[in-house]
């Protein structure tokens, strides 16, 4: 089986330009690639690992990677689905968050003797003259044909500054300058992205001439992975301060029947016929036992084997043992919270960020889903004892924490 083939196994590609070239391409391991990062946070979260993944997978087969953050387009306004414009960053957030990304990625790409190589677009956006991109790039687009994609049609509907109109111009630019300064002659990203990188495979060839070797390849559901990770308390990120190994781990045992072989074939690296063979008898018991599996071996590939282990070995006992685990999640609150070692059940729910707010948290206990030592809390204002120094709280079914005073 080809990597191509085991690529269009695992669902992971939609449309391409040229699927002849690009499958004899990736084979051989000549493809030289790159796929954006947007630079907004300190950490990637789970919506990057489709892309990541990907890329681990074309560069074992020798293809070179480029990651790509976008510290220049990052600074206006991107229209693909999105509603808002985008946070303006400094240079020193810019280069704090990509360093964060390199370390992150690091888990997935090896950047070792030219192997990969990590750049950002701010290194020659940032340079441009504004009547030379005019001249020299703004002639290549034809504002009919942009206005007939779908990302600008729906924001036309609602709004679009001049700002966030040019941001085609600038991803196509990337590609235009990634190919002449690193040879990269192909793109890839979310379907969400077609219409901006077809306009840079139709740049480099308007430029260039059209026997320029520019293709691109959207990933199927990359959209939908941005989605992922997007829970009642915010995005799943790797980063571990962000998000504990356990609640990572959790966060995937816990998916929908329906997404877990799907997602097995497009996050993992099992062999692609022992999850078809999964699929095949899928049911019952079965869907716990692959899903044991995906958040297995997302978690390892992540945070390490010895977090998984612990993660693995957490869950068995919370849900399908004695309730306690060594390994179980613990946060601890402020000793200022407390008074005589007692809290309001709604402050504590807060500080350990079981609820985002008060408001929340009555929610929850109104519906009855908070449980503190098993015992289930009716009355939102009720004072949590602390004289044993810590106490066990459960939210709904599936998320147990032990709370500490500090």
């Amino acid at each position: 089986m080809t990597l191509y083939e085991e690529l269009q196994r695992r669902g992971l590609l939609a449309q391409l330009t040229d699927e002849k070239e690009i499958s004899e391409m990736i084979n051989a391991g000549k493809a030289t690639f790159y796929i954006g990062f947007d630079p907004t946070a300190d950490s990637l979260h789970v919506g990057h690992f489709m892309a990541l993944c990907l890329m681990k997978r074309l560069q074992m087969a020798g293809n070179k990677p480029i990651a790509l953050v976008g510290g220049g387009t990052g600074m206006i306004g991107d229209p693909s689905g999105k509603s808002d414009m985008r946070k303006m960053l400094t240079k020193e957030d810019i280069d704090h968050n990509c360093e964060c990304f390199k370390k992150q990625m690091s888990k997935f790409i090896d950047f070792s003797d030219g192997k990969a190589i990590m750049v950002n677009n701010a290194d020659w956006l940032l340079k441009l003259n504004y009547v030379d991109v005019l001249r020299e790039v703004g002639a290549c687009f034809s504002v009919n044909k942009m206005l007939t994609f779908e990302c600008y049609k729906q924001r036309m509907e609602r709004g679009l500054t001049f700002l966030e109109f040019n941001y085609m111009i600038m991803q196509s630019y990337d590609f235009y300058m990634l190919f002449q300064k690193y040879g990269c002659n192909m793109q890839f990203g979310g379907d969400d992205q077609w219409a901006n990188m077809l306009g840079g495979t139709e740049l480099i060839r308007k430029k260039l001439g059209k026997d320029a070797h520019a293709m691109t390849i959207t990933l199927l559901l990359n959209s939908e992975g941005k989605k992922m990770g997007k829970t009642e308390k915010g995005a799943v990120w790797l980063d571990p301060e962000k998000t504990s190994p356990y609640d990572f781990f959790q966060y995937w045992r816990n998916v929908a029947d329906a997404d877990v072989i799907k997602c097995l074939k497009l996050l993992t690296f099992v062999p692609i016929e022992e999850i078809e063979e999964m699929e095949k008898t899928m049911e019952g018991a079965q869907f716990n036992k692959a899903k044991e599996l995906l958040a297995f071996e997302l978690t390892k590939m992540i945070h390490g084997e010895e977090e998984a282990n612990k993660a693995l070995s957490a869950a068995k006992s919370l849900f399908g043992g004695s309730g306690v685990s060594e390994n179980m999640p613990t946060d601890e609150i402020p000793a200022d919270l407390f008074a005589d070692n007692k809290i309001g059940i709604l402050d504590l729910l807060v500080a350990a960020k079981l609820a985002p707010s008060k408001r929340e948290a009555r929610q929850l206990i109104s519906g009855g889903g908070i449980l503190v030592n098993d015992v289930k809390i009716a009355d939102p204002n009720e004072q949590i004892d602390f004289a044993e120094g810590s106490v066990i709280v459960k939210k709904g079914k599936k998320v147990i924490h032990k709370v500490v005073k500090a």
